[in-house]
């Protein structure tokens, strides 16, 4: 993957490098970004998700930041920590997998209508072997949105993430997207932090 993203080979090492299940072991649950980047988030949800379409809310917690009135068919949940997971009222199901071990997720080919990533992305040490397992189990034409902010546990980023700015971190992104075979790739920012988190997203279509 690092040759394929022209980076150096220690881009996607972590100033942390120990077990993520064990950092991911404690509940919490608070929220990653502030209200005004919520209420945007939600917003673009609630035009880019289909209300009738089975979701999936990848490295996932307790929150899924979804509109409250749309009702979709499914909302399948993931993250680290099961006690998060089981909180979420979102969740139609919900399973725990550390990605960084295992891209390969448990679903079917092409059977989710869209994928949601928040404030995640930066955590993933094989982005695009993960984007490229999302794009399996996404339907033709399905869209997977990527948000992101400037906070994170800065010793579980990768070290790429942290040495770019945000500007930099969605063209990052969009190529994960580019290589993991994605098209109709498309960068937005929502927020430009001058009174709130500042808040990107990144789509792309199986």
């Amino acid at each position: 993957m690092t040759d394929l993203l022209g980076l150096p080979r220690d881009a996607f090492t972590k100033e942390d490098p120990g077990d993520d299940a064990a950092f991911y072991a404690e509940p919490r649950l608070v929220t990653h970004i502030d209200d005004q980047a919520i209420a945007a988030l939600t917003g673009f949800y609630r035009q880019a998700l289909p209300a009738s379409g089975v979701v999936l809310d990848l490295m996932s917690s307790w929150v899924s930041h979804l509109p409250p009135e749309i009702a979709y068919a499914q909302v399948i949940g993931h993250g680290m920590n099961a006690v998060e997971l089981a909180a979420n009222p979102r969740f139609t199901r919900w399973f725990t997998q550390d990605l960084n071990r295992d891209p390969k997720l448990p679903l079917d080919d092409a059977s989710i209508d869209a994928v949601t990533i928040c404030v995640s992305i930066q955590y993933l040490e094989q982005p695009v072997a993960v984007l490229s397992e999302v794009a399996r189990v996404l339907k033709p034409g399905g869209q997977v949105v990527i948000a992101f902010s400037n906070r994170c546990f800065p010793t579980k980023a990768v070290m790429i993430w942290r040495m770019l700015d945000e500007e930099s971190h969605a063209r990052l992104v969009a190529r994960y997207l580019d290589l993991a075979g994605y098209s109709g790739i498309e960068v937005k920012a929502l927020l430009n932090g001058g009174a709130s988190d500042p808040l990107t997203v990144v789509t792309g279509r199986r």
